[in-house]
């Protein structure tokens, strides 16, 4: 109700996103964008938080809905204040890491996602998606990589 009653009132106001780290085999998986800010940029599965829903079930929803994998373990693990210019958008992202708990993964939303691919820090795929500039510099990246490690 705020949301759509600020857009009547022509107000902008911050949207939340939750990006989520599926974590196997120390890997992390990625996609690159499509149709949306962003367009061409690699980032982790993800998207809105929808109005009564916690994070970890956006998390749950929004890996299913792009890849077909079932997630668990999810934990919170930072925030990233991302605003883009270009497209006169802000979020708010939440950082969510997970493991991979099942399905073989695939893009079940074309044309929202494409290049569907298992990273690590080391072979980051180019270019990444704003907020990843946020992250990639806060403090939250070392529990990133820290539960990176410690999945099998």
């Amino acid at each position: 109700m705020v949301e759509s009653k600020a857009r009547e009132m022509n107000q902008k106001i911050p949207r939340i996103g939750v990006g989520v780290f599926v974590f196997r085999n120390h890997k992390f998986l990625m996609g690159c964008r499509k149709n949306s800010h962003g367009d061409g940029s690699w980032t982790v599965p993800g998207g809105h938080l929808e109005f009564g829903e916690k994070i970890e079930q956006t998390a749950k929803r929004e890996v299913f809905e792009e890849t077909g994998i079932r997630i668990r373990k999810t934990r919170i693990v930072g925030v990233t204040n991302d605003i883009f210019e270009k497209e006169d958008k802000h979020y708010i992202t939440i950082w969510v890491t997970s493991d991979w708990f099942g399905g073989k993964g695939k893009i079940k939303e074309p044309d929202k996602f494409i290049g569907l691919g298992w990273y690590n820090f080391q072979s980051l795929p180019k270019p990444l998606f704003l907020p990843w500039k946020q992250l990639l510099k806060s403090e939250f990246l070392k529990e990133i990589k820290e539960n990176l490690v410690s999945v099998v």
